[in-house]
């Protein structure tokens, strides 16, 4: 009879810490089940404590909140976002935060085609906003743009891939894992200044520092976006 009663405790002990913890490979899965949201909900729902992490950066830097214009500068060799946000549209820019990228895959050189784990290179927008990602929150960037489609187009590639997001959790392929916070603080600035006004530029080294590395341009096109991702780099504090 004890050894019974033994293993009945033993049992509703186990039980009892299954429910509380959640092993880390199960996490999107209950990002999957849980309620579907809009984006205003998603807003209201973290946008208050999101706002307030914001705000000492903001006052900072001196810029109102929100700003009109954000840019978002991903450095691949620093694993770094760094936020750069206007007071106008057409004016200067002040760097209010650097955010550090905790997952992404790939090597220096852009995204080619589906499968390469490659985050792209380039200059692009936001997309949307996704308020039921199963990284928590995200952010779609608009590879493959234009350009990207041309350079596929005369080298007679057809799968270029897609769904790059700026997302939450710490791991990604292809994409940039900014963890939950992370996330969530640049979801709510995002939908606070509107998706049209954020620009997302994604280098493969700091062309600002004189110092760094240059990769090759390999396909040899991308020598002119890197020519492009400096001019534009320049334009933004370091």
């Amino acid at each position: 009879m004890r050894r019974w009663v033994i293993i009945a405790i033993s049992f509703a002990c186990f039980a009892a810490l299954a429910v509380v913890y959640v092993p880390p490979l199960r996490a999107r899965a209950f990002q999957a089940i849980r309620p579907k949201a809009t984006i205003a909900e998603r807003v209201a729902e973290y946008g208050e404590g999101a706002r307030a992490r914001w705000r000492p950066d903001f006052t900072t830097a001196a810029m109102p909140y929100p700003p009109s214009k954000v840019v978002l500068l991903a450095i691949k060799s620093t694993r770094t976002l760094e936020v750069h946000v206007s007071a106008t549209r057409d004016g200067p820019t002040r760097r209010v935060r650097t955010m550090p990228i905790l997952g992404m895959s790939g090597t220096a050189g852009p995204k080619l085609r589906q499968g390469d784990r490659q985050v792209p290179e380039g200059f692009y927008a936001i997309e949307s906003l996704n308020p039921n990602s199963l990284y928590h929150l995200a952010l779609r960037v608009s590879y493959p743009n234009a350009e990207d489609r041309a350079h596929a187009a005369r080298e007679g590639r057809t799968k270029l891939g897609g769904d790059i997001m700026i997302h939450g959790d710490t791991a990604s392929i292809g994409c940039l894992a900014m963890g939950d916070i992370g996330a969530e603080d640049l979801f709510i600035l995002a939908a606070d200044v509107g998706i049209e006004h954020v620009q997302v530029v994604i280098s493969p080294v700091d062309f600002r520092d004189a110092g760094a590395a240059r990769p090759a341009p390999n396909p040899p096109w991308m020598l002119e976006r890197y020519e492009q991702l400096a001019r534009r780099m320049n334009e933004l504090a370091p």
